[in-house]
């Protein structure tokens, strides 16, 4: 396929109107959209936007490539654009962008539009070229500098390229987000500075295609010095013990000789694959918030397609219960999605082991999971999972330097041996002795508590039941408050505490949602689609759809959740609400004697809880 293929001339515009960088982004969608390319225009901005706020695609050299690949193209596309001002696009160079390309893939692009994407980035990195397609007037005339500027580096790369004799070797890998554009732009802009200079080069790339060029364990041992340019996790074990030069992927398009120079020198860290810094390393230490905040950012974005998916599904079967609840339909949902079969299961395992894996690598994937789900079927809950991650993590962590000194040819029994079993084994054993038994306590602890307090005070009882439904989301907190409702419920058949419990555990998704809408400046993309999301879960009382929220932001979170939630509980036993069911959210607020009060209840505390987290919170970073 050639990129002329890509470059439609109904969508180019040779000269934009736009004067700032958003507008930018919104006339060019808007000539796709206008062309029948995208069938979510909105979606499609979302994800460009998204794109740019990890980092600007403005690369420089007057060159913008704004990408996405999404499900919202319906027709893999390239969008030509010419400003002959220029504008202010946060270009990585400071300078004004005068050239742009909007890549819109398809969310299924196969092989050959993706080849022929990296081969427009590629082509980009000419700096004569890049001149000719600044002078051009029409359309015809980009069409045919593609042509030809692609005919010609076809048929240089037909032509077998030698390593050169030199001694000077290094190797690279380019890597961004989405694997479009940068991730080849890097790739062209290090092999050509390398010809300059004289210096053999090998670059693997780690884009949409996957993995091209793999780098082999011969090459890397031969390297004076390895580039990673990467705005995205790539397999890093490979490199113990080299001289590894980590930097943005902009930086392999704009400073290539720098990186290469630098790599020949040795002038960077010794990278450790177990995470033993070495006294070069110690200037670039990570500070110890900032590293828990990754690791549980790992966790909590392996367990947000479980949370989404698994919500949305027992949303749907609450529904259809109460129409068809013996139905086929109803039971498979259920299955899909419960927390004994179905996705909700895993949610705690899955943040778990992946903590303990962005602490440890993958050797601690398996004894995270595992300790999460222990924490799971004995009640310890959300703050067990949490601890099982980081315990897990740190084991590992331990053992990968207590085995540090064994020889060499018995490294391949460590990460298939030695890690597992270990792992697994004090991990485990510390969940089972120390961790689990903690919360059991705490758990029949609060119990005791609620059951000794009777019903004396209904009012201070439903703000304590409200209240402790918020303060774990899904924890011992929240599964003892939830029990003690089940129990007089199931014994006196009174639904009052369930009112409270419902109405305490809808607030804390319902709030999220509502301060993602009102405060959008104040939240991510991903967060403000979560916050959508957690309409459907607070209305279905899954209040662990905000547990995202919570893992990342525990004291805005969790204190303004308590409030709203011990409000709204409160507030039901005020005005003697009673729902007769023990699950199901506003779909059974039908059932309860006053309908519109218990809603009533729900909104206050939503409204409330809202408020002060939305407030409260601090603006994302820029």
């Amino acid at each position: 396929m050639k990129i002329t293929d890509l470059l439609s001339k109904d969508v180019m515009i040779m000269s934009l109107k736009a004067r700032t960088k958003e507008a930018a982004i919104d006339e060019m969608i808007d000539s796709l959209n206008k062309n029948g390319k995208l069938n979510d225009p909105v979606l499609f901005k979302e994800e460009i936007m998204k794109r740019e706020s990890e980092s600007s695609t403005g690369i420089g050299e007057g060159i913008a490539m704004p990408h996405a690949k999404t499900k919202a193209v319906n027709t893999p596309t390239v969008v030509f654009a010419k400003s002959e001002a220029g504008l202010d696009y946060e270009s990585l160079d400071g300078a004004d962008a005068h050239l742009f390309f909007m890549i819109a893939a398809t969310d299924g692009a196969n092989e050959t539009h993706l080849e022929t994407l990296a081969a427009l980035s590629r082509l980009l990195v000419h700096p004569d070229f890049v001149k000719s397609l600044k002078e051009a007037k029409t359309p015809d005339e980009v069409i045919a500098l593609f042509d030809a500027e692609q005919g010609e580096s076809e048929e240089a790369s037909t032509k077998e390229e030698k390593q050169t004799d030199s001694d000077q070797f290094v190797v690279a890998v380019t890597a961004c987000p989405t694997g479009i554009a940068h991730t080849y732009m890097a790739e062209d802009a290090l092999k050509n500075k390398a010809k300059e200079m004289g210096v053999s080069i090998r670059v693997e790339t780690n884009g949409s295609e996957g993995v091209k060029h793999r780098l082999t364990a011969d090459e890397i041992e031969r390297a004076s010095g390895v580039i990673v340019a990467a705005d995205k996790n790539v397999e890093m074990a490979r490199f113990d013990g080299k001289h590894v030069l980590e930097t943005p992927v902009s930086d392999g398009i704009r400073k290539p000789e720098e990186l290469i120079q630098r790599a020949l020198k040795q002038d960077a860290p010794v990278f450790h694959a177990d995470h033993v810094k070495s006294e070069e390393a110690s200037s670039e230490n990570v500070s110890v918030g900032s590293k828990i905040y990754k690791d549980l950012m790992n966790g909590i974005s392996h367990m947000l397609p479980f949370v989404v998916g698994g919500g949305i599904l027992m949303a749907i079967s609450f529904l259809i219960e109460q129409f068809y609840p013996d139905s086929a339909v109803y039971q498979m949902l259920s299955a899909i999605s419960g927390d004994k079969t179905g996705a909700f299961l895993f949610l705690i395992p899955i943040l778990a082991g992946f903590i303990a894996s962005s602490i440890a690598d993958r050797p601690g994937l398996m004894p995270g999971m595992v300790g999460g789900l222990m924490a799971y079927t004995t009640g310890a809950g959300f703050l067990g999972g949490l601890a099982a991650g980081f315990l897990a993590g740190y084991i590992v962590l331990g053992l990968k330097k207590v085995f540090a000194g064994m020889p060499r040819s018995l490294d391949g029994l460590k990460p298939i041996l030695l890690y597992p079993v270990f792992g697994l084994l004090i991990t485990g054993g510390l969940m089972y002795f120390i961790v689990n038994p903690i919360f059991k306590v705490i758990n029949d602890f609060l119990t005791t508590q609620l059951e000794g307090l009777g019903t004396a005070n209904a009012a201070i009882l439903g703000l304590v039941l409200g209240g402790m439904m918020a303060i774990d989301m899904g924890g011992p907190f929240n599964k003892a408050a939830y029990t003690f409702a089940i129990g007089v419920f199931t014994s006196t058949g009174d639904g009052a505490f369930m009112a409270a419990v419902m109405a305490g555990g809808m607030v804390p998704p319902l709030a999220i949602a509502l301060a993602t809408t009102l405060f959008r400046n104040k939240f991510t993309e991903q967060e403000k689609q979560a916050g959508i999301t957690n309409y459907i879960l607070g209305l279905s009382f899954i209040t662990e759809g905000a547990i995202p929220f919570a893992a990342a932001d525990p004291l805005r979170v969790i204190t303004s959740s308590v409030i709203g939630s011990a409000i709204a509980g409160a507030l039901t036993q005020i005005w003697t609400i009673n729902v007769p069911a023990p699950h199901g959210g506003i779909f059974v607020a039908p059932l309860a004697n006053k309908p519109v009060l218990f809603i009533v209840a729900i909104l206050i505390g939503m409204v409330i809880a809202g408020l002060i987290y939305g407030f409260w919170k601090k603006p994302k970073e820029a």
